[in-house]
């Protein structure tokens, strides 16, 4: 049942929203160039990794290593800011790599440093949003996020994905949570973080 409410309202969201996703594109491809999408690895249900796909955010390395922050753009800022950048994760959601509601998928990175309770957080399809998502999002830890996403996939219901939904509207209408203390994710970092700055 799940799995066809997320084929139905991904196709449905997906033909109204081509327009907006189009004009994302051209602003992406204007303002920072090609590529248009940026594609990441990270760890899905039972630990089979898939490549995500986002709007690009930041411009290109203008040399090997250069950190996340100086990359960063206004552009990009206010895409995240909108959750504009996930829009193309509704292609994830139809290809059943990722479902509307669930744990937000990490990096393998971050996954080599789960405790074997931890690793529980695997046993449903990652989400386009989840219940970590709208009770901190990137403001709390990596551990607490986990621990949130456990408590969901002990207790999901539909009237607990209900709540989700309804926050998640409210997220976007007041955003809060997008950035860590200091523009940093706490807990399970890898050398170099997310290159697209948020998970």
């Amino acid at each position: 049942m799940r799995r066809l409410v997320d084929l139905v309202v991904a196709g449905v969201a997906g033909v109204l929203l081509a327009p907006l996703m189009a004009v994302v594109g051209v602003l992406v491809r204007s303002r920072l160039g090609s590529p248009v999408l940026f594609r990441q690895r990270r760890i899905g249900r039972d630990e089979v990794p898939f490549e995500i796909v986002k709007f690009r955010t930041m411009r290109p390395e203008a040399w090997a290593g250069e950190p996340d922050a100086d990359r960063d753009t206004s552009l990009g800022r206010a895409l995240r800011g909108l959750s504009l950048d996930e829009l193309p994760q509704l292609w994830n959601v139809a290809r059943g790599d990722m479902s509307l509601i669930g744990p937000r998928p990490t990096l393998p990175e971050q996954v080599v440093h789960y405790s074997p309770r931890q690793h529980g957080r695997h046993a449903i399809r990652p989400g386009l949003t989840g219940w970590a998502q709208v009770n901190g999002r990137n403001s709390i830890s990596w551990p607490e996020r986990i621990e949130l996403d456990l408590w969901y996939i002990e207790h999901r219901s539909l009237a607990l994905d209900a709540r989700i939904i309804g926050r998640t509207v409210l997220r976007l209408i007041r955003p809060t949570g997008i950035y860590g203390e200091g523009g940093v994710n706490q807990g399970f970092l890898p050398t170099r973080e997310s290159e697209e700055g948020t998970p």
